[in-house]
């Protein structure tokens, strides 16, 4: 797999993937999540326009199985949202793309990566833990991370448990 800037042609491909990747929230009794609409494709081309959406593309189509958008939030680099085609699931996509965010991040002088996610999906906060996240105390979100979660409720998504993950970056010392 191959990691890669998304071109503006994919982005109906982006939408794609989150529409498969979400149903099988589906499966473990959360049909609203499921039929949650995809990112707009003008929000997705705003990501792409600020080089801040990836993709994780298929080493013989060079189609995307897997996407990830950021944002910088309090000092930290904020998973938008990361998806992956269930075809692809179990294959490394997902921490691929996170690992490449890492560089990223690293790259513009970031501390750590940070997620909002459901608490008691297997494939979210449990999956997150053992890519290195560790949920945070509500005393230590800032206030974008406050911001991020007080739209989610507004969204909805306070039904089922949520939680704030953050990934410390390793930092870099001068000699």
């Amino acid at each position: 797999m191959r990691i890669r800037p998304a071109r503006r042609p994919e982005l109906p491909l982006l939408q794609d993937i989150e529409s498969a990747a979400g149903e099988p929230f589906r499966e473990v009794g959360m049909p609203a999540v499921a039929d949650d609409e995809p990112p707009p494709l003008a929000l997705l081309e705003n990501y792409r326009r600020d080089g801040r959406c990836w993709v994780s593309a298929d080493e013989t189509s060079d189609l995307p199985v897997g996407y990830l958008i950021a944002d910088r939030v309090d000092g930290a680099a904020h998973i938008e949202q990361i998806s992956v085609d269930p075809a692809a699931a179990r294959r490394g996509v997902g921490r691929a793309l996170i690992d490449h965010l890492a560089g990223w991040a690293e790259a513009e002088g970031l501390t750590a990566l940070t997620l909002t996610t459901f608490a008691e999906v297997p494939w979210n906060a449990p999956y997150y833990a053992r890519l290195g996240f560790r949920t945070l105390a509500d005393d230590e979100l800032g206030d974008g991370l406050r911001g991020i979660r007080s739209q989610e409720a507004e969204h909805g998504l306070d039904r089922w448990p949520r939680v704030c993950m953050r990934r410390d970056l390793p930092t870099v010392t001068s000699k």
